[in-house]
Parts: C-alpha cells; structure tokens; sequence
C-alpha cells in the first residue's frame, strides 16, 4: 500500500453541533508514504459543508513541509467555533505523522 491513515484528535469547545456527537474533533488523512502529500481528508465537524470545507485546505499538502501552512489556513478561512480545535487537531495530526515516519525510517517499507 502506498498510503497511510493518520488521525489527530482535539477537545471541542462547548456550544457546538458536534460537541452533542463527539467530545472531540477528530481529523483524518489518507497520506502518500513516500512525498507526505494529503490524499483526503476528513474531520468530525457536524455539517457536511465544514468537513468538505477541511478537505480543501489539506488535500494536496505535503507534511513533509511541516503543519503551520494548513494551521494558518484554518484560521484564517474557518471562521467557526471549532477553529482552535481543528488548529490542534492538525498539530495532532502531524505529531502522528512525525511518529510513522521517524519509525519508518529505520525499517523497511511495507
């Protein structure tokens, strides 16, 4: 398989739609191993929009660039209340990135 599935997790705040679903906002990616790019993406946002909305601003980023790029584009473009939440779900996110392939570098690819 060329790709990987990495999920980053962050507490939502009180007052939302999703926060009657979930306790925390739970963002995902389906990542090229080899180039770090987003494949897709998703999030637990309430609203179909919100989630589609997310996948724009992460498909095609390379994680090999770091995460503050698609941080900045949240805050700047998510003008909703889940908009630190999702900031610190991508950090989560990364964090999980970094995990696999720091561990990937020592062993071979499978």
């Amino acid at each position: 398989m060329k790709t990987v599935f990495i999920a980053g997790h962050a507490r939502l705040p009180s007052g939302m739609a999703a926060k009657s679903m979930y306790d925390t906002l739970t963002i995902t990616a389906e990542v090229d191993k080899k180039y770090g790019v987003i494949v897709t993406a998703g999030c637990t946002l309430a609203t179909v929009h919100g989630r589609e909305f997310v996948q724009q601003i992460l498909r095609g980023y390379s994680l090999q660039e770091g995460i503050e790029e698609p941080v900045e584009e949240v805050k700047r473009h998510y003008l909703g209340k889940a908009g630190n939440a999702l900031a610190s779900a991508l950090r989560d996110l990364y964090k999980q990135y970094q995990t696999y392939t720091e561990a990937n570098e020592k062993a071979p690819d499978s």
